[in-house]
């Protein structure tokens, strides 16, 4: 992916510097009410780890250094396995949330919405307090409507490689699109309608909405990754890396690797063929109304 070529956000924030450093009391976590039960269903986003795992020491710490020239392949380090640079790393994330932000803020225009009121970006290890509570890394990357920001551990890249088999530069960007995609859920009052109608519903009836909350933002992610192609900032590959990390945090690929069998009624995300299927829906579309996973009958 050429995302040396894209536009830098100034929407970032950067709360980098080794875990452990700084600190603050365990014990900071959410409060469960009716403004934050989206937070308890959605927080895992991708990645399908429990949010309840949202305990540890936070240790933002801020000041790092400035990112080297843009590069067009995957923020890594030359030796195999070893962690990329952080400054690398703030840099291709920072790109990417800036295409984004261009991409959405066309749509918005053409869709007869005056502007897109972006997403601030933090990055963090470790651990970091948000405004939907204390979160450690081990939730992966989240976003927040509480304070309508991203979260990202950019350590998390070695994981999405390592432990879900989707390297490259694009199945990272597919992470931090899915993730604009939920703010453009919240901007757009998707997520308010979704909390609501989930407070009405048992735990099956939610999953199956949440199901659909995260489908769609997976396909929004596709839409981003539509202009990117059209713009000749993909390379060969890039949508074959993208499509394999939505079918790596499937609901059904992540319970067959934890627990070697599937519960239906469990999934809360969608399985891997439906997040390709919404994936590739936006990619080839370019089309946010063709994301409508609330409006058909099976997603």
């Amino acid at each position: 992916m050429r995302w040396g070529d894209m536009r830098r956000s100034e929407n970032v924030e950067d709360r980098g510097g080794p875990s452990g450093r700084g600190g603050m009391p365990l014990g900071g976590g959410m409060k469960i009410g009716g403004g934050t039960l989206v937070v308890l269903i959605i927080l895992s986003l991708v990645f399908g780890i429990n949010p309840l795992q949202f305990l540890g020491m936070a240790g933002p710490e801020t000041g790092a250094p400035p990112p080297p020239a843009p590069q067009t392949t995957a923020p890594g380090s030359p030796a195999p396995g070893a962690p990329a640079p952080a400054d690398a790393r703030k840099d291709f994330s920072a790109r990417v949330v800036g295409d984004t932000e261009d991409v959405w803020n066309a749509l918005f225009k053409a869709m007869g919405i005056d502007r897109y009121p972006p997403t601030t970006l933090t990055l963090y290890r470790g651990a970091v307090r948000s405004g939907c509570g204390t979160a450690s890394s081990a939730a992966g990357p989240f976003y927040c409507p509480a304070d309508q920001r991203v979260y990202l551990d950019t350590a998390f890249f070695d994981e999405l490689s390592r432990r879900f088999g989707a390297p490259g530069d694009f199945a990272q960007a597919y992470v931090i699109a899915h993730e604009v995609g939920h703010h453009v859920q919240n901007v757009t009052g998707t997520m308010q309608k979704f909390e609501r109608d989930a407070q009405r519903l048992d735990g099956r009836a939610r999953n199956a909405l949440s199901i659909r909350l995260e489908l769609q933002a997976d396909c929004y992610a596709g839409v981003w990754g539509h202009f990117a192609q059209r713009r000749n900032l993909l390379e060969p590959g890039d949508l074959e890396e993208g499509l394999r990390a939505a079918a790596a945090v499937g609901d059904d690929t992540i319970m067959k690797r934890t627990q070697g069998y599937v519960v239906p009624d469990a999934m809360n995300h969608g399985s891997a063929e439906q997040r390709m299927r919404w994936f590739r829906a936006g990619l080839k579309s370019g089309d946010p109304r063709t994301c409508d996973t609330f409006g058909v009958a099976q997603p």
